[in-house]
């Protein structure tokens, strides 16, 4: 198998993976972020104050609270995998570390801002500070997730663009070759 067949074949690869991952609203994300996030805040909520969970639900300090989908933010993981997975001529093992990498820091970002937001939950200012949390502040996480994968494991190609272009160039190459055939 020539060079450029194992390109196509393992873009191809990439992009069913990115299908299959985000199936069914992004399922796996939350089915193994949930409970992860929910062990890891009340761990360490317990070294402040004494917590009780039941399923999604945390009773802390008097009050409760909840664990939503929002909180465990799966569609920004799966963005930062998605990321990583259209990114071109990245290989295996780098993909691979560059993608745990990435996780370990969005999670610990997030269980950060969880433990924060728990901490300050019944402060006059939660629901601004807990707004901005989740508009502004993650969509900036995310993006400086990003672009210190992209720096650390120094990623040259950009998402789909590089895979859409080396698709084009092939096409080109094929007519070129078919012009030449003709003369």
């Amino acid at each position: 198998m020539n060079k450029q067949s194992k390109r196509i074949i393992g873009m191809f690869f990439r992009y069913f993976l990115l299908l299959l991952a985000g199936i069914g609203n992004l399922y796996i994300f939350y089915k193994i972020l949930t409970p992860m996030t929910i062990v890891a805040v009340e761990t360490i909520l317990s070294f402040f104050t004494r917590v009780t969970v039941a399923d999604n639900l945390m009773f802390v300090g008097g009050i409760f609270i909840e664990i939503v989908p929002a909180c465990v933010a799966g569609a920004a993981f799966y963005l930062l995998f998605f990321l990583i997975f259209s990114t071109a001529e990245v290989k295996p093992k780098k993909r691979f570390f560059a993608l745990i990498t990435a996780i370990a820091m969005l999670f610990s970002l997030n269980i950060i801002r969880i433990v924060f937001l728990a901490l300050i939950v019944d402060n006059v200012y939660f629901s601004l500070v807990h707004w901005v949390l989740w508009h502004i502040a993650s969509t900036i996480l995310v993006v400086a997730v990003w672009f210190l994968i992209v720096k650390m494991y120094k990623i040259k190609s950009i998402p789909i663009y590089s895979d859409l272009k080396y698709l084009n160039s092939l096409k080109k190459s094929r007519k070129k070759s078919k012009r030449k055939k003709k003369n």
